[in-house]
């Protein structure tokens, strides 16, 4: 998905699709997900699993207090 989603960018900003780009990308993003995941499990002595479980509840708990239920 979220290669995907890189190319989906490059694509509307009218760059070609450079898989080089789209690898280095991909691989800072899945980087900075697992250390964010790993410290929040760190923090709450949980799985990696239920750690990221508690980000994803913590983001959308944010979303809604900063935009509303019903943007």
């Amino acid at each position: 998905m979220t290669a995907s989603y890189i190319e989906w960018v490059q694509a509307r900003q009218g760059y070609p699709c450079e898989p080089d780009i789209v690898a280095s990308r991909l691989n800072a993003i899945m980087e900075r997900a697992f250390e964010v995941t790993w410290e929040r499990a760190g923090q709450l002595g949980l799985s990696l699993r239920r750690g990221a479980v508690v980000l994803g509840i913590e983001r959308v708990a944010q979303a809604t207090r900063l935009r509303g239920l019903f943007p």
